[in-house]
């Protein structure tokens, strides 16, 4: 029998990613089919505690195991930012509404003017909660911030974020390309592979 998990987040192109890479031993419950409808909590200072906390919400009030996500754009020239607050970036500096995208990334692209480097990676922290045991896991893609967007699929910075792996920007892959190389990919197949050793081990 299938593992019944639920990842504790409201995004579908993560949901989707998730049940591509985790299917076939895991069964992923969405928050809304566990009857879960409140915004859950990411007050911390880091991609880790911000992904235990939304874990560990879901975990206590719907008695399931679950895993949630956080995950941060970090940028050498700009000292690690935007970080925790990547989805937040123009919002935070005054520069657009909360979660919106193109106005995260004009506000990169500015902020990049006259950079020496254009490094960057996404790092992508998993809290996996089973049987009351917590659990981070981790992926990460290094890459570089091109000068201009270029794709149309994705969501997020994917259209900016171009990885050493590829000649093209996550916004341009298909979703098979992106995830055989994506932080979240890559976080997803450290927990799968965590939740195979752990089955082993019983």
């Amino acid at each position: 029998m299938p593992l019944n998990l639920v990842f504790a987040t409201n995004n579908d192109h993560k949901l989707r990613e998730a049940r591509e890479i985790l299917g076939n031993h895991c069964h992923i419950l969405s928050l809304k089919e566990i009857g879960c409808t409140e915004d859950l909590p990411e007050t911390s200072s880091t991609l880790e505690d911000n992904a235990l906390q939304k874990a560990r919400q879901v975990a206590e009030k719907f008695g399931c195991d679950c895993f949630a996500d956080d995950t941060g754009l970090e940028v050498e020239a700009l000292g690690g930012a935007p970080g925790v607050n990547s989805a937040r970036y123009a919002s935070s500096n005054g520069a657009g509404d909360s979660h919106d995208s193109d106005a995260n990334m004009r506000l990169l692209l500015h902020s990049l003017q006259g950079a020496a480097t254009r490094k960057a990676r996404f790092r992508t922290a998993i809290a996996l909660i089973r049987g009351g045991r917590e659990t981070i896991l981790e992926g990460v893609v290094n890459g570089h911030i091109t000068e201009t967007p270029a794709g149309i699929d994705g969501f997020g910075y994917d259209p900016i974020f171009q990885p050493e792996e590829s000649q093209l920007t996550f916004a341009q892959m298909s979703a098979d390309e992106k995830n055989a190389i994506s932080h979240r990919g890559r976080a997803l197949r450290a927990l799968l592979r965590h939740i195979e050793d752990t089955d082993k081990q019983q």
